[in-house]
Order: structure tokens, then C-alpha cells, then sequence
């Protein structure tokens, strides 16, 4: 074989051997992103089957699921605190209302109860049994009244939107748990 015949074999082979190592290279980069990619899809599975197992338990224990959260509505009467503790005791908390439409939803059930608002720590400084204070409000006409007491929030007039008033916790009432869904 001739010298310029062995130079022009080694210069194909050398550029066999660059392609294919390009080649391997890029498989192994699509290696990757496949196996990340079913490393996401894995975890996304997961979740989505958390998030059944987490509506299918909330739907046995009776709760209804509502605009992106969970309530249980209580079937008897306790105070306040008790049926803070009861919503606790489920992974939930007393209702929060944030929307005019949340209110109805309240509302439809047609009974004094009890929601997540309290001055218990300051008279006049309502918060949400999240700590975060009050912005949006139902308040009946001339409520809040601020009666010795009153430090916990029912809805009571339930046929208008502002159905809100301020009510000695140690009333007996019914109450609506909420807990927010990651659905």
C-alpha cells in the first residue's frame, strides 16, 4: 500500500472514528434526558397518585371538596375550641373564607356555625386561625358588636351574604373544617 493510500485510510478512519464518537456522545446526552425525564415523570406520577389517595381519604371521612379546598361540615354542636380541636384532629383547621363564593357555599347549609375568626388575642384585631389577619369580611349589620366575650366569628344570618357575628366561644354551634387541596 502506498503511502498516500495508508494517509488517506488513516484520515477516513480518523473521521469514522470522530463521527461516531459524536454519535456516541449525543446518544449519551439523550441517555440523560431520557432518564431525567422519567425521573420527572416518576415523581409527577407519584404526586398525581398522593393527591387520589389524599381525595379519595378526605371523600371517606365526608368531606366535600369545593373550589380547591376540602370541608367537612360537623353533623353536631360544640363550642369553639372543640370543634377547632375536631378540624385539627382531621389535618384541617376551622374554614377560612376568602371569596364572596365561599361565603355562599356557607351559607347553603342554613345553620349557625362556626368559622376560623377570633380577637381572642386583641379585642377588634380579627385573624384567621392561620395568623393571618383579616381582610375581607361579611360582617352583619352592626357587627362586629364587640360584646364582653365575643371573641369568636358564626355565620348566623345565613340568608344574606353578610351573615358574620361575633359570638361568645363557648357557644354551642356547628362548624365547617376546610383544608386546602393540592388538586
Amino acid at each position: 500500500m502506498e503511502r498516500n493510500q495508508v494517509l488517506a485510510e488513516f484520515a477516513n478512519l480518523t473521521s469514522e472514528r470522530d463521527e461516531l464518537q459524536r454519535k456516541l456522545t449525543d446518544l449519551e446526552k439523550m441517555t440523560l434526558d431520557m432518564e431525567a425525564s422519567i425521573k420527572t415523570l416518576t415523581e409527577e406520577r407519584d404526586e398525581l397518585q398522593r393527591k387520589l389517595s389524599d381525595l379519595d381519604d378526605y371523600s371517606q371521612q365526608g368531606f366535600l371538596y369545593f373550589s380547591g379546598s376540602f370541608y367537612y361540615v360537623s353533623s353536631h354542636m360544640d363550642n369553639w375550641y372543640n370543634s377547632r380541636s375536631d378540624c385539627l384532629d382531621k389535618g384541617a383547621d376551622l374554614l377560612i373564607i376568602n371569596t364572596k363564593e365561599e361565603q355562599e357555599f356557607l351559607n347553603q347549609y342554613r345553620r349557625i356555625t362556626w368559622i376560623g375568626l377570633t380577637d381572642k388575642e386583641a379585642e377588634d384585631r380579627w385573624k384567621w386561625v392561620d395568623g393571618t389577619p383579616l381582610t375581607t369580611s361579611f360582617w352583619h349589620r352592626g357587627e362586629p358588636s364587640h360584646g364582653e366575650k365575643q371573641d369568636c366569628v358564626e355565620t348566623k344570618y345565613f340568608t344574606d351574604t353578610n351573615s358574620w357575628d361575633d359570638a361568645d366561644c363557648a357557644h354551642r354551634n356547628f362548624w365547617i373544617c376546610e383544608k386546602k387541596a393540592f388538586v
